[in-house]
């Protein structure tokens, strides 16, 4: 009689939790479609994607502080036409309800340091994180790093395959800032996703090309959504807008997932 072989353990993404990391409202939103919908206010949601893989846990963005939480008004911004964030939800109670710790978080990477992506960098302090060495090297305000000297940090200048196996792969996509970069996934049920991060904003901007007035470089912001446009061809996947409430309200929320 033969022996019986063992399954072999699945590799790759299992799963992919979208976390609710922030709602807001914009004040304008020509600020991000220069001359388009002037003066008008639009709702604004703030995702986190908590990924399980094979190899372990993998956080992308991390969303407003937790702190503005326990604001009542929320947080307002400096320039009115920009949003007024809340946070429903805090990121650590969300993680708690998976039965996930900060320290099970094997490795975890941002879109970009703007500090609606970044407010719980420090949740995770020993977690590897992945950041464009040209986002790490932008001097923040007052020409202060953007990350804790200690924090474990890999810093790339490009493309990463985080685990080897083609699963999980940030895009560089510079242009919102200068290191930006989005996420491709291969969800193994639901298909290849990518995540924008700040590529792109909301679906009528993704369509007509626009460029915030605010961004680093309008031709960088144009070359990246063409790279991403390229990749969804290509590969037949989804872009998941992060800010843009009317997609995410179609979408699964924590703790629900995709497989």
């Amino acid at each position: 009689m033969g022996v019986i072989q063992a399954s072999p353990a699945k590799a790759g993404v299992e799963r992919l939790y979208i976390l609710n990391c922030g709602e807001g409202t914009a004040g304008d939103i020509s600020r991000w479609s220069p001359g388009v919908n002037v003066g008008k206010s639009m709702d604004f949601v703030d995702n986190c994607y908590l990924i399980k893989h094979s190899q372990g846990w993998f956080l992308w963005d991390t969303g407003i502080p937790d702190a503005v939480a326990d604001m009542p008004n929320g947080l307002a911004p400096a320039d009115p036409r920009s949003v007024t964030w809340h946070r429903p939800k805090k990121l650590a109670a969300q993680l708690e309800q998976l039965g996930v710790k900060p320290s099970d978080i094997k490795a975890m990477a941002i879109s970009h340091t703007h500090p609606d992506h970044i407010g719980n960098v420090e949740m995770f302090p020993n977690t590897m994180l992945y950041v464009q060495k040209a986002e790490y090297d932008w001097p923040g305000a007052n020409n202060g790093p953007r990350f804790k000297a200690g924090h474990p940090v890999t810093k790339l200048e490009g493309d990463r395959d985080v685990f080897g196996d083609g699963s999980i792969v940030i895009l560089s996509t510079p242009g919102h800032t200068p290191g930006h970069q989005s996420l491709l996934v291969k969800l193994p049920k639901t298909g290849e996703v990518i995540l924008s991060g700040d590529a792109v904003h909301f679906r009528s901007n993704w369509e007509s090309r626009g460029v915030p007035s605010n961004n680093f470089s309008k031709e960088g912001t144009l070359a990246s959504m063409q790279k991403i446009a390229d990749h969804l061809a290509q590969d037949k996947a989804t872009l998941w807008i992060n800010h843009d409430k009317v997609q995410r309200d179609t979408l699964k929320m924590s703790p629900e997932f995709y497989e």
